[in-house]
This record gives C-alpha cells, sequence and structure tokens, in this order.
C-alpha cells in the first residue's frame, strides 16, 4: 500500500506520497496543468535552484535568516543545481499564475530537503517553504529572472554555433575565390561572379545575425531580483534588495544587475520579445541561404547542380540513388518553428496587464525550444553541410559562359538595345552571346576577347576583409 502524508495549504489538505520532496502546491499544479507533457527546462531549474540559493545567503548576512537555516538551504540548492532531485519537479512549463507553480514546486523540495538536512522527516517543514526558502522574494521577481539567466545560459553554446557556421562559411569564401558562376536576381541569369563571392555574403550574413542576438542578449542582464510582487520591493529588507543581485551574479557566473525601475521589470517582458525577434531575423536570413544551397545543388542531372551537397541519407523509399538536402530542409523547418515561437511570444508579452505579465511561462517555453532547436540546426549545417561542400567549378564556368547575362558587358560599347537584341538573338538561335555580337560588326575580336573575359569581370570585391567573429 502507498504510504501517503498530509499536507495543507490555504485550498484545503491533500495527501501526498510520503517519500517525495514536492508539496501539496506543486501537486495541484501537476493536476490543473497536464499541458505538454514535459518537464520544465534543466537549466530553467538549475537557475531557479540559484536564485533560491542567492536569496538564503543573502538573508542570512541581512541577520533575517538563521545561519542553520541558511546552510541547509544552500546545501539543498546546490543538489538541485548539481542535477539531484529532479523526479520532485513534476510541474508542466505551461501553467497559470505567472510561474507560481513553478517557484513553490521549488520552494516545497528545497525546504523538504533542507528539513531533512536538519533531521526532520519530510511530514515535517522544520524550514518552511514561503517563510524561509521565498524569504524577501515572489515569483514575480524570482521567475522572469530565472527566465533570463536561462536564456543567457541556452544562447551561449547558440552563438557558439553561429561563430563555427561564419568561420566554415569564409573557409568555402577562400576555397571558391577562384569558381566562375553566374550570378541570378528572381531565379534569371545576371552577370557572373564567384561562388566566393556567394559565400562571403553568407558569411557576412550570418556574422550580422549572431551580433543582433548578442545584443538583444544585453537585456537579458538586467533582472528586477529585490522587487518581490510589483516591484515595491514590499517584505524584501533593505539590505536585501541592495544585495541580492551582486550575491547572485556572483555565484551563477552571469553579468547581471539590478533594473534601474524595478515595477516596469516586473510589468513588461519585452526583452524576452526583442531576444526571439533577434533570432526570428537570423533565422530566416540563414534559412535564406539554405534555399540557395538546395537550388545551387538541385538535379544532379536536371537542375543547376553548381555545388554539391554531402550525401547524409537516402532520398526514396522508392527512387533508387535520389539523395535529398535534408541538413538545408531541416534547418528551414527550424526556421518555421521559431518564427511560430515569436508570434506566441509577441502575443504573450502584448497580453500583460496593469504591474504583471502573467504569460512568461509560455514564453520561456518557447524562447528556450527556439534557443535550442537553432543551437542543433546550426551545429548540424556546419557539421554535415558546409563543411564537405564541394564545387562543380567546370560546370560552373560553362552555365556562366553559355548564359546570355553575359550580353551586359557589352553594353558600355554597343548600348542597352543593342545588347538586349544579341542576347535575345543568341537565346533563340540556340547560339553564343560572343557569336551573335560578332555578326553586328559593332566589336572586333580582341575586343569581345576582352569584354568576355570573365575572369576580369568577378573576383573585383576582396573576400579576405572580414574580421574573425
Amino acid at each position: 500500500m502507498l504510504r501517503t502524508r498530509l499536507e495543507s495549504d490555504s485550498i484545503g489538505s491533500m495527501m501526498i506520497p510520503a517519500d517525495v520532496y514536492y508539496g501539496v502546491q506543486a501537486l495541484r499544479a501537476n493536476r490543473n496543468f497536464q499541458i505538454t507533457g514535459q518537464n520544465m527546462n534543466p537549466d530553467f531549474l538549475r537557475n531557479l535552484a540559484l536564485i533560491k540559493k542567492a536569496a538564503a545567503i543573502t538573508n542570512c548576512l541581512a541577520g533575517d535568516l538563521s545561519q542553520e537555516k541558511a546552510e541547509a538551504i544552500e546545501r539543498a540548492c546546490d543538489e538541485v543545481i548539481a542535477g539531484d532531485l529532479r523526479k520532485a519537479f513534476i510541474v508542466d512549463p505551461i501553467q497559470g499564475g505567472a510561474g507560481t507553480s513553478a517557484n513553490m514546486n521549488m520552494n516545497e523540495v528545497i525546504a523538504h530537503r533542507a528539513s531533512e538536512i536538519l533531521g526532520a522527516g519530510k511530514d515535517t517543514y522544520k524550514v518552511h517553504p514561503n517563510d524561509d526558502v521565498n524569504m524577501g522574494q515572489s515569483t514575480n521577481d524570482t521567475i522572469p529572472t530565472a527566465g533570463k539567466m536561462t536564456v543567457l545560459t541556452l544562447a551561449k553554446p547558440m552563438l557558439a554555433e553561429f561563430g563555427r557556421l561564419y568561420r566554415a562559411l569564409e573557409e568555402k569564401a577562400d576555397e571558391f575565390k577562384d569558381v566562375i558562376k553566374m550570378g541570378r536576381t528572381q531565379l534569371q541569369d545576371a552577370v557572373p561572379m564567384t561562388l566566393g563571392e556567394t559565400f562571403h555574403a553568407y558569411a557576412t550574413m550570418v556574422k550580422r545575425a549572431a551580433k543582433r542576438v548578442e545584443k538583444s542578449l544585453d537585456e537579458m542582464k538586467s533582472v528586477n531580483m529585490g522587487g518581490t510582487a510589483i516591484g515595491s520591493c514590499m517584505n524584501a529588507s533593505d539590505y536585501y534588495v541592495d544585495h541580492i543581485v551582486p550575491v547572485l551574479s556572483k555565484i551563477s557566473g552571469l553579468p547581471l544587475t539590478q533594473a534601474d525601475d524595478l515595477f516596469d521589470a516586473t510589468s513588461d517582458i519585452d526583452g524576452f520579445s526583442a531576444v526571439s525577434g533577434a533570432l526570428k531575423a537570423g533565422m530566416v536570413s540563414i534559412s535564406k541561404m539554405c534555399n540557395d544551397l538546395r537550388l545551387l545543388s538541385s538535379g544532379p542531372r536536371c537542375g543547376l547542380h553548381e555545388i554539391n551537397l554531402p550525401a547524409k541519407q537516402n532520398g526514396s523509399s522508392i527512387m533508387p540513388g535520389k539523395v535529398n538536402p535534408v541538413i538545408p530542409e531541416v534547418v528551414n523547418q527550424v526556421t518555421f518553428l521559431v518564427a511560430g515561437h515569436d508570434t506566441t511570444i509577441m502575443m504573450a508579452a502584448e497580453a500583460g496587464q496593469m504591474e504583471l505579465n502573467a504569460f512568461e511561462p509560455v514564453t520561456f517555453h518557447q524562447l528556450f525550444e527556439s534557443i535550442t532547436a537553432v543551437t542543433g540546426a546550426i551545429k548540424t549545417l556546419v557539421n554535415n553541410c558546409i563543411l564537405d561542400l564541394t564545387a562543380n567549378k567546370e560546370h560552373c564556368l560553362e552555365l556562366a559562359e553559355n548564359s546570355t547575362g553575359i550580353a551586359t558587358a557589352l553594353s558600355p560599347k554597343a548600348g542597352y538595345q543593342e545588347a538586349a537584341t544579341i542576347a535575345k538573338t543568341a537565346l533563340h538561335n540556340g547560339t553564343s552571346v560572343r557569336e551573335e555580337a560578332m555578326k553586328t560588326g559593332i566589336f572586333t575580336e580582341k575586343e569581345l576577347d576582352s569584354l568576355l573575359d570573365l575572369s576580369k569581370s568577378v573576383g573585383r570585391v576582396s573576400i579576405a576583409k572580414a574580421a574573425a567573429m
């Protein structure tokens, strides 16, 4: 028979399994919010535990929490930070109440474990979840602060992957600097360029996207700890308000500062929307690049086939030998996911009312997933596509030389209209621009040799000027 214990809150009493670390409020939330079937993000739990540890340290230094209780809370927090007690966190990441359930789940687990450390059983709160673990705090400052810390935590490996992508594209730009190809606008032949210039442009875009995301993260470093319920610092000592953020910054290793306006920092979550928007903008550009890669590699016999993407898996269950551009495709799909999450985050930021935004749980859930998915997408793009991508140099040159787009080089001498006639005639007759240009009598053979020498019309933009990222 399952052993149970009785726990009570302001709603009433409930029987809880005797050996668990969570309490009545977490169990109510577990039953109320069976939404995603997922657990709360482990980095979010770790950061929330860091907040509880910093609060215990600060309240002890303020003289409001005994040394004995503070040390027990710190030990319990360290266990959560290390990844222990994970099964005790039973609240769905999407929940009503602006994160009160997540906060109380953490408070109850730490209180039970700290009480146990002090010799009490799980049926007794020697350390109280509200009075001791939550001292000087509110859900309304701990949860958004944990959310910001988690964004910073997850963003670090993501930015590292942005850097790897940038460097990989720069290496390809150098590798392909002598590969002459036809540039295209609106999927039509334009003018010649090099494949190196194409990849250098991609690298420039990635560098800009990464800087945009990195700049948006600055807003995550300003937190509202000490503001308690609405920013008024009610129930927090002056010492605690002044020292909680420096203590938290020190033990977390994150460059956190206390917000200048705690009311604003509690009521508005526009910073999360800014990060999501920057991430979406970057992924839209990277997805466009992946569209290009799919087009440039299309074929291999009936498409452009200017580049070869690494073959990573069979492309069809019915067509033998078919290989699909699966890596660019998955990056496209992650972009769709990020764009959808950004819409959710935008709506959540707008829906806040008065002194609090109650929709932080869904904001965090979507943003954490976006950052995690982007990290994985860029990692596989680099490892399984960009690094081993190759060029079909001869085919690129052949397409460029046979294109009517090179007629553009004739305009300065023949004029736009005559050059257009040459291009249309060559296209109609299935001949080359050179052949039709010679028939006009406007050019000498030597002039055409110079004007239609593609090596002279490409590579004029240096690709060696990019700074390291």
